[in-house]
């Protein structure tokens, strides 16, 4: 999957909760809060569109504007990039940094251990 930027990603989470947009309501829905005019949100969609994470179609006059990536696709790829650059592709190393650096949570830790159950079970 190409590199999604961290404005373009503004413009995709925007796109995968609220569905097909114009660029008028992803100007609404995004731009106000980053303070982006109507030209930077354009920008944003256009390299969007050359990645091949949106596509657009004409309905009544206007572009829609849907997403041709999924959040679950994006956020996968990004997690396997962030494990493979920063922790050699291991995920113990990336959880043991976390329990290092910032106090886990007594929920945090029954999740953890409720995952690693699971996987166990999986296994067998």
């Amino acid at each position: 999957m190409t590199k999604i930027s961290g404005a373009e990603s503004q413009i995709m989470e925007a796109v995968w909760s609220q569905g097909p947009l114009t660029a008028e309501e992803i100007v609404q829905s995004v731009g106000r809060a980053q303070q982006w005019g109507q030209a930077t949100v354009k920008t944003l969609i256009n390299r969007l569109l050359k990645k091949e994470a949106l596509a657009s179609e004409r309905t009544g006059g206007r572009a829609l504007y849907r997403a041709l990536v999924t959040r679950e696709a994006y956020v996968t790829g990004e997690s396997q990039g962030l494990l493979d650059r920063l922790f050699g592709g291991q995920i113990a190393p990336l959880v043991a940094h976390y329990a290092q650096h910032r106090a886990l949570s007594p929920e945090e830790v029954a999740r953890l251990k409720a995952l690693i159950a699971e996987f166990e079970s999986d296994d067998e």
